[in-house]
């Protein structure tokens, strides 16, 4: 059973939540992970553990259960989250650390049931509406392009959205961080 949350087809009924798994791309990423993986760790008690945009056999193993880690690829199941923390920096581009995920992701190749049966997901996205010299009024939706491609392609790849998106501006302090995370939090408690 799905429901729609800011236009995003949220899972309303999912599987219990037994593992997290947090993926930072770029260095303010890191930080907010940071604050997420302490949250959810001291709040609901679930193991959480990172592991960095920028770890390509680390991260294919915990999401679609490919590679030689079997403590890794045991993680690629229903009752895991992912945690996707990614900045959107100029033009529209992901940082240098999460270029390797974003790039496996945007893959054509990949089946429309990669991600079916395996990790939940969630994403929120940081991006710096500073950046956009060119308009006179801008938001949080306006920069963090990176975040809703990932977002929309894990949908197409059938993974199950836990939670809706969340984006954060820097011009405006990441104001929306604190809230995105505490409704994570409500919802790995229900």
């Amino acid at each position: 059973v799905r429901g729609q949350v800011g236009g995003q087809q949220v899972a309303s009924q999912t599987m219990p939540i037994q593992d997290v798994v947090i993926l930072p791309g770029g260095e303010l990423a890191a930080d907010v992970a940071a604050q997420i993986e302490s949250k959810v760790s001291s709040t609901v008690g679930i193991k959480v553990q990172q592991i960095p945009m920028s770890k390509p056999r680390q991260f294919k193993a915990v999401l679609v259960g490919d590679g030689d880690d079997a403590a890794l690829s045991s993680l690629a199941k229903p009752t895991t989250l992912a945690v996707f923390v990614v900045q959107t920096i100029e033009n529209e581009s992901p940082p240098e650390e999460a270029g390797a995920c974003v790039r496996f992701f945007k893959r054509k190749t990949h089946p429309a049931s990669l991600l079916a049966d395996k990790v939940q997901f969630a994403v929120l996205g940081l991006g710096d509406s500073n950046l956009l010299l060119d308009r006179q009024h801008t938001s949080a939706k306006d920069c963090n392009q990176v975040a809703q491609s990932l977002d929309v392609r894990f949908e197409a790849l059938g993974g199950t959205r836990f939670v809706a998106r969340g984006e954060a501006d820097e011009r405006t302090g990441l104001t929306e961080v604190e809230p995105w995370i505490d409704a994570l939090v409500g919802k790995l408690k229900d």
